[in-house]
């Protein structure tokens, strides 16, 4: 059903954002994810110094930068998908992309905060399930989407490997 009004185009029933509004919500959206994961465990480069750690562990100083474009990337991914679209045509997929945010920043908190490696463990296979589950959902709706998510899945596989090592190198 559509509404209109005198010299006015008709309006769909489902309102759909505006596009550079909408991408403004998804990055702020995933970097408010990173600063309450970073709040979450502000020690966090003193205690990845201070563990063991294997060999090809990267230093400190990398994870910050990777992030910042890793978030990016998601946001962007999230817009490709949503922004021409009414958010009763995407809840699946924003139900999906919200729940591998809320994995993503659970992990700091249990894995720095707590200390709890295999739990943190736990859920970065729940993450990557979630990614994974993001990407064939977006693929659906924008292959470029998907396709912005394969570094985020690639480095989270990579950091699945690094947290199971330093789980067995610290316990």
């Amino acid at each position: 059903m559509t509404e209109s009004l005198p010299g006015k185009a008709p309006r769909s029933r489902h309102v759909r954002p505006r596009p550079l509004l909408l991408l403004l919500l998804l990055l702020a959206v995933c970097y408010a994810v990173a600063a309450l994961g970073g709040a979450a465990a502000s020690d966090a480069g003193s205690t990845y110094r201070s563990l063991d750690r294997p060999s090809w562990a990267p230093p400190s100083w990398l994870f910050g930068p990777v992030w910042t474009v890793l978030y990016a990337t998601i946001a962007v991914s999230a817009w490709l998908v949503l922004r021409r679209r009414s958010l009763a045509e995407t809840t699946v997929e924003v139900v999906v992309w919200s729940a591998q945010l809320a994995l993503n920043l659970a992990w700091t908190p249990l894995f720095f905060g707590a200390g709890r490696y295999g739990l943190a463990f736990l859920d970065i296979c729940l993450l990557l399930a979630a990614i994974a589950t993001t990407m064939l959902l977006f693929r659906r709706r924008s292959p470029a989407a998907a396709l912005l998510l394969v570094p985020y899945a690639l480095w989270v596989l990579y950091a699945a490997a690094l947290n199971f090592a330093i789980w067995q190198l610290n316990t």
